[in-house]
C-alpha cells in the first residue's frame, strides 16, 4: 500500500516468485484500519457499524416504559460502546472535524442517548445528549486523544507549561527478590497510640487543600516534645492525595538519612499508605518513599508505619493538620513537588469540551423546548446528574409526549388545542404556566417555592436545589394527568 495525500505517483509493479503482488487500498494494524490517503473513513465506518449492532441488541430490551433501567444502559454505553469507538483515538482524532465522520458518530450516539433518558425517537440529538448527561462522541474522541498526548508529554493548551505527573517505569523497581514487605497498623484512639509509641522519634504527617491551595507538613516528636517541623508547598492544581504522599516520602527520607534510632511514621491517609504498601504501585512519590525505607532497612533501622484516625483529638495528628493548613495558606516558597495530576488534566480537557458543546447547543436549530428549561449546557451538565430523569420528566423537558400539540403533528389527534381553550395549543409550557385546569396545584407550587413561575424563571427554579424537586414533582403530576386524559380519548 502506498500512503499519500497529495503526491502523484505511478503504481509500483511488484513480482515475487513470478507472481504479481497487487497494491492494497487499506490495511488493518492492531485493530486500526489505515487507508492509503489516511482519511480513516473505513476505520470509523467499521467501529460505528459495531456500535450500531450493540444498539440494535440493546433496543430489544430497553423501551420507553419498560425494560432495562437507564443506569444499566449507561454502564453498557460507557463500558462497551465508548471504548469500541474511542479505540486508537489519538491516531484518527483529526478525522472527527469532517462532517461525514461526525454524522456517523451522531447516528451511533443518538439511539443510546434516547435510551438513557427514555425519550421518544423524535427527540433531537441535542436534547437527548443533554438529558442523558453524555458528551457528543466527536468531543469524546478529542478528549481521549488529548489525554493520551498529555500523558506522553506532548504540550497541551489546557495545561500550559505544567508537566504531567507520570508513573515511574517498572524497570526502576527492584527485583521481586528485593521487595520489602511493608505493613502498617491502624490506630483508632489515644490509648492505641500510646501502646505503639515506643520509638525514639515519631513523625506525624498530613496534607491539606484549603481555599484552593495545597500544602503538606511533618511534625517530628521525641517523646512528648515536638523537636522539629517541616512545611511543604504544592501548586493549587495538586491533590490532597499527592500532598499526603509527599509528606510520607519526606518522613521516610528523614528517617533513613537524618534520624538515628527507631522511627514511627503516622499518617491519617489510608489511600496513601496502601499505595506505599503495594509494590506494583508506580506513583513516583511512593517509589521514592519505598526506596528510602529500603535504605533504612539496610542500615538496620526500625521504621514502623501507622494509620491514625483523623480529627480524633490525637495531639501529633492535630499539630500536623494545623501545620499543613498553614503551609497551604501562607507558604510563599518554591514548590516542593509540582507534578500535574491526571485528574487535573481530565478536568481541564472536560472544561474545554463543555464550552465547545455549549456553543454548539446554543447555536443549534433543534432542542428549542429543552433550551427554555436549560439555556446553558454547562449548567445543565451539573444539574442533570442530580436529577432522576425518567420518561415523564423527559416529556416535560423535550415537549415530546402525550400532549395534543405533539399528537396532532403525527395525526394521532384531530386538534392541537387544549381542553381549556381550543384556540390555544396544548404544549408543555402552556400546561405548566397558563392552563387553568392545573391552577390549584400550580398555586400550591408557588407557595412552596416562593418564586414566580414564567418562561424566564424556569432555569432559576431548576438551578435552585430546594425548588428543583418540588417543581419537577409538579411537572410530573401535570404530565401524568394530561397523558391519561389524551389516552382516554
Amino acid at each position: 500500500m502506498v500512503m499519500t495525500r497529495k503526491l502523484k505517483y505511478d503504481d509500483p509493479r511488484l513480482r515475487m516468485g513470478g507472481v504479481d503482488i497487487a497494491l492494497s487500498g487499506e490495511i488493518k494494524l492492531l485493530g486500526l484500519i489505515i487507508d492509503q490517503k489516511l482519511t480513516f473513513n473505513a476505520h470509523v465506518a467499521s467501529v460505528c457499524k459495531r456500535a450500531v449492532a450493540f444498539y440494535h441488541q440493546l433496543a430489544r430490551a430497553a423501551k420507553v416504559s419498560w425494560g432495562l433501567h437507564p443506569e444499566v444502559v449507561r454502564i453498557i454505553y460507557i463500558a462497551v460502546v465508548e471504548p469500541v469507538v474511542l479505540y486508537a483515538a489519538s491516531v484518527w482524532a483529526p478525522a472527527v472535524d469532517k462532517i461525514g465522520i461526525r454524522k456517523q458518530l451522531n447516528v451511533v450516539q443518538r439511539g443510546f442517548a434516547q435510551k438513557l433518558c427514555r425519550a421518544y425517537r423524535t427527540v433531537s440529538l441535542n436534547s437527548a445528549l443533554l438529558l442523558a448527561g453524555i458528551l457528543p462522541l466527536n468531543l469524546r474522541v478529542r478528549e481521549a486523544a488529548t489525554l493520551y498526548e498529555a500523558r506522553k508529554g506532548v504540550p497541551q493548551r489546557e495545561i500550559g507549561d505544567r508537566e504531567v505527573e507520570r508513573m515511574s517505569s517498572a524497570f526502576c523497581s527492584p527485583h521481586p527478590a528485593g521487595h520489602i514487605d511493608l505493613e502498617f497498623k491502624c490506630l483508632m484512639n489515644q490509648e492505641q497510640l500510646v501502646a505503639n509509641n515506643d520509638h525514639d522519634f515519631n513523625i506525624y504527617t498530613d496534607g491539606s487543600k484549603i481555599e484552593g491551595k495545597v500544602g503538606a507538613a511533618l511534625s517530628i516528636w521525641s517523646g512528648a516534645v515536638e523537636t522539629k517541623t517541616l512545611k511543604l508547598a504544592l501548586p493549587a492544581y495538586c491533590t490532597v492525595y499527592q500532598a499526603e504522599l509527599l509528606a510520607i516520602c519526606r518522613a521516610a527520607r528523614m528517617a533513613a538519612i537524618n534520624l538515628a534510632g527507631s522511627v514511627g511514621i503516622y499518617s491519617d491517609s489510608l489511600s496513601a499508605l496502601q499505595t506505599l504498601q503495594n509494590p506494583k504501585a508506580l506513583h513516583p512519590l511512593a517509589v521514592e518513599a519505598r526506596g528510602f525505607l529500603r535504605d533504612a532497612l539496610i542500615q538496620n533501622k526500625r521504621i514502623s508505619l501507622f494509620w491514625i484516625k483523623a480529627h480524633a483529638g490525637l495531639e501529633g495528628n492535630e499539630r500536623a493538620d494545623h501545620l499543613a493548613k498553614e503551609a497551604a495558606l501562607k507558604s510563599k516558597r518554591k514548590f516542593d513537588y509540582d507534578g500535574c495530576p491526571v485528574s487535573f488534566v481530565k478536568r481541564s480537557i472536560r472544561k474545554r469540551s463543555l464550552e465547545e458543546w455549549n456553543g454548539r447547543y446554543r447555536a443549534g436549530e433543534t432542542a428549542g423546548v429543552t433550551r427554555i428549561f436549560f439555556p446553558d449546557a454547562v449548567v445543565a451538565y451539573r444539574i442533570i446528574g442530580k436529577m432522576d430523569v425518567d420518561r415523564i420528566i423527559t416529556q416535560v423537558l423535550t415537549g415530546h409526549g402525550g400532549f395534543s400539540e405533539y399528537l396532532h403533528r403525527f395525526e394521532l389527534k384531530e386538534s392541537p388545542g387544549c381542553v381549556c381553550d381550543e384556540t390555544v395549543d396544548e404544549s408543555i409550557l402552556h400546561l405548566l404556566i397558563d392552563c387553568p385546569q392545573h391552577s390549584r396545584i400550580r398555586e400550591d407550587l408557588l407557595q412552596q417555592i416562593q418564586m414566580e413561575l414564567c418562561r424566564g424563571s424556569i432555569p432559576a427554579i431548576l438551578g435552585n436545589t430546594k425548588s428543583r424537586q418540588i417543581f419537577l414533582s409538579f411537572c410530573s403530576r401535570v404530565v401524568r394527568i394530561v397523558n391519561e386524559r389524551n389516552r382516554a380519548k
